[in-house]
């Protein structure tokens, strides 16, 4: 419904800014202490409880529901800082593309597996023992919380970090503020480090504007909730193989020249998404979306990790990961502020649907402009 939709809203806003005003201070701090697992490990129980809490909110409790879902999320995003920033340490320059592409393969991979399943069991909730499928829905926060606390468990045994045997105190925690305070200077007079950060916020932008946006753009122009899934689903599992092939892609042609080859691939998408006219055009679609969706991540992730001091990563990917929160800003207001003006002008809704799509281009050019300009050293 349109309430339980803007809760949602809500409560992914909430989340995001909190995220993206924290990421940077936490990642300076877990630098001067050498805490990037323990923070990833924190963030990580905090998601994994609070997603399986879930599971035992009734029907009907929306705000200890939307609460519990902030934290849920607070969890996840804040140990994502952390994650990105470990791949300095377990990947070398020449590397990081294939481990970056690698990680996101695995995530569409094992993502799909378990989407796949919490779908059959809602389609099917008398296949499982469930009476309805609310039933279904909150037994899949238990499968969510599970399946994250075991695949978690590789990566805090096998992994190391370097230790200065450095306790985190009000040192530590002053040293990372003030370390924070010098890493905004430098970025700014860091030409490369600005324009793709500036970059990476505008192709994110419309990245995460299309894959929010689908669902919501597919019912528009008349598709089931059905047809939906099966997009997201086609999507989630063409991911797998074409992270992995971005990540040889970027070894072969070049890092940077394999995110152009994706933000072009976006930027047509962008527009052939306002001529689609039957589901199998839309799963095409959604299909070509898996194909450049992981890729492009992948990428700009271990592009990144190439050009920030090596010493500092927790701390730049805090900005990374700020810049990622504030994505998909522009982009819906953007579709909703010319659809808005094509229905006043006199079109159909269908027709204001289809328009406002394409300037979804606009990010991905602009997106595409300054990464050409963010020069970085061996090009």
């Amino acid at each position: 419904t349109t309430i339980s939709t803007a809760r949602l809203g809500f409560a992914n806003s909430i989340s995001c800014i909190i995220v993206a005003l924290i990421a940077p201070v936490l990642g300076a701090i877990a630098d001067i202490g050498t805490l990037k697992k323990k923070f990833l490990m924190f963030f990580a129980c905090i998601g994994i409880v609070m997603t399986l809490s879930l599971y035992l909110i009734s029907e009907g409790n929306w705000i200890t529901a939307m609460l519990v879902y902030i934290i849920a999320t607070l969890g996840f995003s804040g140990g994502n800082i952390f994650y990105d920033a470990l791949i300095t340490l377990v990947a070398s320059k020449k590397k990081m593309d294939c481990v970056s592409a690698l990680g996101y393969s695995l995530g569409y991979l094992g993502g799909g597996i378990l989407f796949a399943f919490n779908v059959w069991m809602t389609v099917c909730p008398k296949t499982f023992g469930f009476s309805h499928a609310s039933e279904a829905i909150r037994f899949s926060y238990l499968t969510v919380g599970i399946w994250w606390a075991v695949f978690s468990v590789p990566l805090f045994l096998f992994v190391k970090e370097e230790k200065h045997y450095k306790k985190c105190n009000g040192n530590t925690i002053k040293g990372g503020l003030i370390q924070l305070k010098e890493t905004f200077k430098e970025i700014r007079r860091l030409k490369t480090i600005f324009l793709f950060l500036l970059a990476y916020w505008f192709y994110m932008d419309g990245v995460d504007t299309i894959v929010r946006m689908a669902v919501d753009y597919g019912i528009s122009i008349g598709f089931k909730a059905n047809d939906l899934i099966i997009a997201l689903l086609i999507t989630q599992f063409v991911g797998f193989p074409s992270a992995l092939v971005f990540g040889y892609l970027g070894g072969k042609i070049g890092t940077k020249n394999s995110i152009y080859i994706a933000i072009f691939v976006h930027l047509v998408i962008s527009i052939w998404g306002a001529f689609i006219r039957s589901k199998t055009e839309f799963y095409v679609l959604a299909g070509v979306v898996g194909l450049v969706l992981g890729g492009i991540q992948a990428l700009s992730r271990s592009y990144y990790a190439k050009i920030i001091p090596m010493d500092k990563s927790a701390e730049y990917f805090g900005f990374y990961n700020m810049i990622g929160k504030f994505s998909a800003v522009i982009g819906p207001s953007l579709i909703g502020g010319i659809g808005l003006f094509i229905k006043k002008i006199g079109y159909s809704a269908n027709i204001a649907s289809r328009v406002s799509i394409m300037s979804i281009a606009l990010l991905f050019i602009t997106g595409g402009i300054l990464l050409y300009c963010a020069k970085a050293e061996k090009e």
